[in-house]
C-alpha cells in the first residue's frame, strides 16, 4: 500500500456525537496522509446517542465540508462489511491517551481478523485537542458548561438546542 497513492481509501469509524474538534483534526490529518477518507458515521446502536445517526451524519457533513477528498456516510452493521464494500484499504483510529490504547489495540486485532486486507492506523490527536471527547463535551453541554471551544461553529447550535430540549 501506497499511503500517498490517490486511490488509497482509508475509513474513520466512529459515532461522533457529537463531532468534535478532536475528531476535526484527526479528519484533517488524515486526508492529507490518504487520498481519500471517508467518515464513517455508526447507527450506534450500543450506545444511547444524544443525536440520531442522520443528524450525525448532517452535522459531520456540515464540519467536514470543503475538506478535499474527504466524505461522510452513515453505517450500520459491522464495519468489515462497509469497509470492505467500499473498497476500503486502512482504518484510521484516534488515540488520545494511554486509556484508548487497550480497547484500540484489541479492536485493531479483531478488525485484522475479520478483513486481513485492511491496515489500522493509529493517529494522535495535535495536543491542543487531544483531552477532548464527545461524552466530555456532552456532559459539560448538559451541566452548563460552555463548548464553544471544544465542537465545531456548526455544531455549537444544534447541541445547545438538543440540550435545551427542542
Amino acid at each position: 500500500m501506497d499511503a500517498n497513492a490517490p486511490n488509497t481509501l482509508a475509513v474513520y469509524p466512529g459515532t461522533f456525537d457529537p463531532i468534535t474538534q478532536g475528531h476535526v483534526d484527526l479528519v484533517q490529518r488524515a486526508s492529507r496522509l490518504f487520498g481519500r477518507l471517508t467518515v464513517l458515521v455508526a447507527q450506534g446502536h450500543h450506545k444511547n446517542t444524544l443525536f440520531s445517526a442522520d443528524e450525525r451524519v448532517d452535522l459531520a457533513r456540515e464540519a467536514l465540508a470543503g475538506l478535499p477528498g474527504v466524505q461522510v456516510q452513515g453505517f450500520t452493521g459491522l464495519l468489515r462489511d462497509t469497509v470492505l464494500a467500499l473498497g476500503g484499504q486502512v482504518v484510521v483510529r484516534g488515540l488520545r491517551g494511554v486509556s484508548d490504547f487497550d480497547y484500540e489495540f484489541q479492536m485493531a486485532g479483531m478488525n485484522r481478523h475479520l478483513m486481513p486486507e485492511v491496515d489500522t492506523v493509529f493517529l494522535a490527536p495535535s495536543p491542543q485537542v487531544q483531552y477532548i471527547s464527545g461524552t466530555f463535551v456532552r456532559e459539560i453541554a448538559r451541566l452548563g458548561g460552555d463548548v464553544a471551544p471544544f465542537v465545531p461553529p456548526s455544531v455549537l447550535a444544534p447541541l445547545q438546542r438538543r440540550l435545551a430540549g427542542d
